[in-house]
């Protein structure tokens, strides 16, 4: 499923006519384009009449049509996504009958979700996995219920690393079963990133203005990177988790991915708040949510007189020789010209430790955690054939041509049973053989291999 082609997506002649034709919809005989469109800018043609909800589904509905067969960082497409658009310009519209506007600026504006936040519609919440197609959730999480309640308009369902990419280290970033292997809009050879890969791509790709991802270690810091977009992961807490598929309780969090700052700061203070399904985390950051959000803090100059530091160790050692040290310089002199001081070569004490994630520990925990967290999420589920981990370690090894044979992705997932993560056991495990030189305190220690030699 890898992409071997070494050209830009941006010189097919595909992409290229929508890049010369520069999105154009013609309106009532004015124009409006959704090329890199803001927030701001579909909220300003929606106040002077230039454009509709409805047209503007319409527009990135026609845009997922006919890029996101090369791209493939849209999952599926929300049925009720025109009807949504509809009702909110039925709200605004009776809204200026009244001499009032509609209060808040996702109100009418389409957002893709990545396919891990529950919504309880037409659409589905897998994770990139056949394993979860077809199954209900018993609700809308926590972010969507914010995000309907602010009038957005739900466009659909965004790919991702099939379970965030705990199923396999060797599996490409990108890629799930469903979706297949996501493409980066402006290299069609390069890394999209993940596991937020389709949230980023969509958004470069004028696929959708706005979206969101969820973030572990880097999921929407990197895709949002690799995509030339903005990615924001929100303090742990500060967005819920509930009716999220879960990895971590103490890592996970949901944010924006988008074109510009200002946008991600429209959606993120749409997002935050206490959630008591997401009791203990949402309470503790609730107190940091400044009054009257974060969009007072939008600042133009706010670089002035901001200290910036750069820790270039090990980061940029890869780099070295290439010509993005350069671009890198010239990113660090366009803040320091807007008035940031530049605190460079900074050291992390034991960065070597941190980065690595078997030394640092976060590897045992993050499987630990992953398999307990969705051991409690999948039993919620309605008309779900997977009630467990175990099941889904099943269901791929009995659905190979649909999930890709255990032999191509060996991994985390198929590890993760119980036996192979470090004090978490099946009553049904056989332990019989485990080495009681590698216990502390009865805790089993030692990772075993034993379940994925056999099957390779």
């Amino acid at each position: 499923m890898r992409i071997n082609h070494r050209a830009s997506l941006l010189s097919s002649p595909l992409i290229s006519l929508f890049v010369l034709s520069g999105f154009v919809n013609a309106i009532d005989g004015s124009q409006f384009t959704i090329t890199e469109a803001t927030i701001d800018d579909i909220q300003r043609a929606f106040t002077e009449n230039k454009l509709t909800s409805r047209e503007l589904v319409d527009l990135y509905l026609g845009q997922i049509a006919s890029l996101n067969p090369l791209l493939r960082g849209v999952l599926e497409v929300n049925p009720d996504a025109r009807d949504q658009a509809d009702l909110a310009d039925r709200e605004r519209k009776e809204a200026a009958n009244q001499g009032r506007r509609c209060s808040g600026e996702l109100h009418g504006i389409p957002v893709l979700l990545k396919d891990s936040l529950a919504t309880e519609d037409a659409l589905n919440t897998t994770c990139g996995s056949y394993a979860l197609l077809g199954s209900k959730v018993p609700r809308d999480s926590g972010v969507v219920e914010r995000l309907r309640r602010a009038g957005a308009v739900i466009l659909g369902k965004a790919t991702l690393n099939e379970w965030y990419g705990v199923r396999s280290f060797t599996m490409p970033r990108g890629w799930c079963a469903r979706g297949g292997q996501g493409v980066n809009p402006y290299v069609e050879s390069g890394d999209p990133c993940g596991s937020s890969s389709g949230s980023g791509i969509s958004v470069a790709a004028n696929m959708v203005s706005v979206s969101l991802g969820t973030e572990t270690d880097g999921s929407i810091i990197c895709p949002a990177d690799h995509n030339s977009a903005v990615g924001l992961k929100p303090t742990v807490g500060l967005t819920s988790r509930a009716g999220v598929i879960p990895i971590s309780p103490r890592q996970d969090s949901i944010g924006p991915i988008c074109r510009t700052v200002t946008d991600a700061v429209y959606l993120l203070d749409a997002i935050v708040g206490f959630d008591p399904r997401d009791y203990e985390a949402t309470k503790a950051a609730a107190k940091f949510i400044p009054a009257g959000g974060y969009r007072q803090f939008l600042n133009q100059d706010g670089l002035k007189g901001k200290r910036l530091g750069v820790v270039r160790n090990p980061f940029s050692d890869s780099y070295n020789g290439s010509t993005a040290i350069l671009t890198f310089e010239h990113h660090l002199n366009v803040l320091r010209q807007r008035g940031a001081t530049i605190l460079d070569n900074l050291e992390i004490a034991d960065i070597d430790i941190i980065m690595n994630v078997s030394q640092s520990g976060e590897l045992i925990a993050l499987l630990a955690e992953f398999k307990l967290s969705i051991n409690d999420y999948l039993p919620e589920l309605i008309n779900s054939t997977v009630k467990s981990l175990s099941d889904i370690i099943a269901f791929n090894l009995n659905n190979t041509v649909l999930e890709i044979s255990v032999n191509v992705f060996a991994g985390n997932v198929e590890r993760i049973r119980a036996g192979w993560v470090p004090g978490i056991r099946d009553d049904n495990w056989d332990w019989g053989g485990r080495d009681k030189g590698n216990r502390d305190d009865g805790i089993l220690v030692k990772i075993w291999l034993r379940e994925t030699d056999e099957r390779q």
